[in-house]
């Protein structure tokens, strides 16, 4: 078919088919010399381009840096006709130390930063390449890559650069094509030289060997990597996930018992400005709370302090921070790249695991030192080829003045020349353009050694041409040279299990002493407070507390110990010890159920710390209407920011102690109406986590427990009743029952006793504090009550005014002694100081 004015020809064609294989057409160009690095020097066509032209422009370290309007337009020119915009971005994100892990470009001005601000305009800034980038260039005039013509056929353009070291892993990419996205991390270079250095040494290496080398990626921002699942993942098959976070302290600010969130490092590609931007206005949302100020105060490095209100716990508003703000984020991995295809030579895309990218960059350096020795090979044969006619004609050299003077011409002394001494054309062209001065003693004795050193080098390098194993070992000394050269430290840390990630990992194990208060005041000290001033000083100065408070629990602990809090509805919570607000022996501490997620109302019931969550540890809780469970502590072992469930309650019970046991003591529970019961605790079987439990004692109508002892040491049983009546007995004087059971007469009901209000395990050093209801506290030393048998009455404790009677008793701990060592230096870690009870 013919056109109208019969000078176009037109074919009929369905419009399916023309898209098809205009689209076709259009991705693949788009996939190939556009989007998509090169397995084997890890740049995309503009990259590649831009790092070319600099290198022809003579911008390498030690010269002038030049405009960057001059490598644009270069670029443009000869090589890129894309835009400038897109050269000039290409160029930009080579510069930025925060985008590469190693920057390929040296900038002078403006090129941007983490904020998102631009670059200035080329026309203001300048740039050269940096020394590693150097390194991709290396040899590039030796016949060591491919060049093929540039867009017009001028000239000619590298296909791939020689790359001395693994740019694609070193720096990674990132980029979308047509139906396919390549999303590549940086990693560290040292680690990426040994992992090639091994699969030189072993073909076979095994994935398992490769992690050895490459622990993950390695981000020029540093912060954290959240768990190795997601690096397995990409190094076996090419594809994961990698959990990104943010480096962030938390700071005690001892001027105003404050703390404050310091954020030095942030996750890859996340711009700082709108970070602090989406904080301010989550906070403004009332989104995350117990913010009091947020501040920007970076410069070259970053610094966002987060300012937290005096009851803010510093864990639960940085977790909230990391769940809804980009300090934390995922890298999506995917090793997509362009690999030649052995049939056809065409660059084809795959998604390939480490060891496929390896594989092709060992193989791509392989191939430029075999190029690279046969250039140097021809180069010196030829070189030799001139020494030995030059060193025949000097040996002649009467008789080649002779010839060269009766020769009409210069043509025709080439061809006397060639003729008489059986030279080359190229041979007598260099003696015909031989000075005079060569043909002194010194200088033909430099030709015959140069001559020697020439030959010396071919036969070293066609040794390297013929043995793989000695080429393999060129190109390991080459990578150790380079690596000791640009190799640095790791950045981005990686924390081992995504469970368990937590800030104390830049925290120092050290000891502490953990005080707890009865109105449920809490601080940690360093111990060596307590140990600073020895026997025979005049004392420091305790914790200044309101005058109905006191210290209940003193105990040494590690910051990276835990202490298990148990709260009257049977959950159960974690708490670091580095968690706990640090302060001087005089401060106050900070409310306990501020520290973990549960509503003020809540009452915490027991608090045990925890070293390590053995098996062979137990939990024995005890709830007010006698039952008992005891659990295995390692059932504990994983508890969640929210809480799990310690306990299973009945209706309208409660929980009122939690103690550890070693799975052989004793256990004595102690009834309102004043009975009690001591059973084994082999009696109770350990149970499940979330289980009710078994009965402990048969209550009575309208008993309860109020106390529970797990007998650990040979001590007293102090029965206080609601009338301040005091009976200490030896706990021997309780014999072992059967769990379950009515029990025995511990304190005989009377109108002179009142009910039990509660048990207490002492020893004659301890302190008594009497809570009463009317809100007095009576204190008294353990030593000043008597001892007496299981059914005697006791003693009268403190008069109490008409009406009031006592609510709760505890045991008081004092941490004001004049060496805390005392009973410091003796408790190991998680147990309690058992101190004496000053007035």
């Amino acid at each position: 078919m013919t056109a109208p004015n019969n000078r176009e020809r037109i074919l009929p064609r369905l419009i399916q088919d023309e898209v098809k294989e205009s689209f076709i057409n259009y991705s693949m160009s788009v996939i190939v010399s556009r989007a998509l690095p090169d397995v084997r020097d890890g740049l995309k066509p503009v990259h590649r381009r831009v790092l070319y032209a600099m290198n022809e422009l003579g911008l390498v370290p030690g010269r002038a840096y030049k405009k960057s309007a001059t490598v644009v337009g270069d670029v443009l020119g000869k090589y890129h006709p894309h835009g400038d915009q897109s050269v000039y971005d290409a160029l930009v994100r080579m510069v930025q130390d925060f985008s590469l892990r190693y920057p390929l470009v040296d900038g002078q001005g403006n090129f941007g930063s983490m904020d998102g601000d631009p670059a200035a305009a080329y026309r203001y800034t300048e740039s050269r390449l940096t020394r590693i980038a150097v390194e991709m260039l290396t040899d590039i005039d030796k016949n060591t890559v491919d060049f093929a013509p540039n867009f017009d056929d001028r000239l000619e353009e590298p296909t791939v650069l020689p790359s001395a070291f693994p740019n694609l892993l070193v720096n990674g990419s990132a980029g979308i094509a047509v139906g396919m996205a390549t999303n590549i991390p940086p990693h560290n270079l040292r680690e990426v030289a040994a992992a090639v250095t091994a699969m030189i040494d072993n073909p076979d290496l095994s994935v398992e060997d490769i992690r050895k080398h490459i622990k993950g990626p390695d981000f020029p921002t540093a912060g954290f990597i959240y768990g190795r699942a997601g690096i397995k993942d990409y190094i076996e098959t090419g594809r994961g996930k990698i959990i990104m976070r943010a480096r962030a302290v938390i700071e005690e600010k001892e001027s105003s018992n404050k703390s404050q969130i310091v954020v030095t490092e942030l996750p890859y590609q996340v711009n700082r400005a709108n970070l602090v931007t989406s904080i301010a206005e989550l906070v403004r949302d009332k989104k995350i709370e117990g913010v009091s100020d947020l501040r920007d105060e970076s410069d070259a490095q970053t610094r966002i302090v987060i300012e937290l209100k005096r009851d803010a716990i510093p864990k639960v508003v940085l977790n909230q921070l990391y769940k809804h703000t980009s300090m934390q984020s995922t890298f999506g991995v995917i090793m997509l790249a362009l690999v030649p295809d052995p049939v056809s030579k065409r660059l084809v895309p795959k998604v390939m695991p480490m060891r496929d990218v390896l594989q092709h960059y060992i193989a791509h350096r392989h191939e430029v030192i075999v190029r690279r020795t046969q250039f140097d090979l021809d180069k010196a044969k030829e070189r030799e080829h001139i020494l030995e006619g030059l060193k025949i004609c000097v040996d002649n050299i009467d008789e080649v003045i002779k010839v060269i003077r009766a020769a009409e011409d210069t043509p025709q002394a080439s061809e006397q020349l060639q003729r008489r001494f059986k030279l080359s054309e190229r041979q007598a062209e260099a003696v015909l353009n031989m000075r005079l001065a060569k043909l002194t003693g010194l200088e033909i004795e430099k030709l015959e050694e140069e001559l020697a050193e020439v030959r010396g080098q071919i036969t070293e390098l066609e040794s390297l041409l013929a043995s793989k194993e000695k080429r393999m070992g060129v190109m390991k000394a080459e990578l150790k040279a380079l690596v000791d050269t640009y190799g640095d430290e790791r950045r981005t840390e990686i924390v081992s299990d995504e469970g368990e990630f937590s800030i104390e990992d830049l925290i120092a194990n050290e000891e502490m002493v953990v005080t707890i208060s009865h109105a449920g005041y809490i601080k940690r000290t360093n111990i060596s407070t307590y140990r600073k001033q020895r026997r025979g000083g005049v004392g420091t100065k305790g914790t200044e507390l309101r005058t109905d408070d006191f210290v209940e629990h003193l105990f040494v602990a590690q910051t990276h110990d835990y202490l298990l809090v148990f709260t009257h509805d049977g959950r159960c919570f974690w708490l670091k010890v580095h968690e706990i607000p640090e302060g001087a022996r005089a401060a106050k501490g900070k409310p306990i159920v501020n520290l973990i997620n549960v509503s003020p109302d809540t009452t915490v019931k027991a608090i045990v710390p925890v070293k390590e969550f053995t098996e062979n540890e137990f939990l024995m809780f005890c709830t007010k209407d006698g039952t008992v469970k005891k659990t295995a502590l390692s059932e504990y072992s994983n508890v969640r920011s929210t809480g799990i469930k310690g306990i299973k309650l009945e209706d309208g019970d409660e929980l009122i102690d939690v103690q550890i046991t070693s799975g052989t003591n004793d256990v004595v529970l102690v009834t309102r109406h004043g009975l009690s019961i001591r059973f084994h605790e082999q009696e109770a079987r350990p149970m499940g986590r979330d289980t009710t439990g078994v009965r402990g004692i048969a209550l009575g109508e309208g008993d309860r427990v109020v106390g529970m002892v797990v007998v650990k040491r040979d001590a007293s049983l102090l029965v206080v009743t609601s009338l301040a009546m005091g009976k200490l007995t030896n706990v021997d004087e309780y014999r072992v029952q059967g769990r379950g059971g009515k029990g025995i007469l511990t304190v005989k009901r009377t109108e002179k006793t009142g009910d039990v209000v509660g048990l207490l395990e002492v020893l004659p050093e301890d302190g008594l504090m009497l809570i009463t209801r009317g809100g007095q506290s009576l204190r008294c030393a353990v030593n000043q009550i008597r001892e007496t048998g299981r059914v005697a009455q006791g003693v009268k404790l403190k008069d109490l005014e008409l009406g009031d009677v006592v609510a709760a008793i505890a045991r008081v701990v004092s941490d004001d002694k004049d060496d805390g060592a005392e009973g410091g230096e003796d408790a190991g870690p998680g147990e309690q100081i058992e101190l004496s009870a000053g007035e």
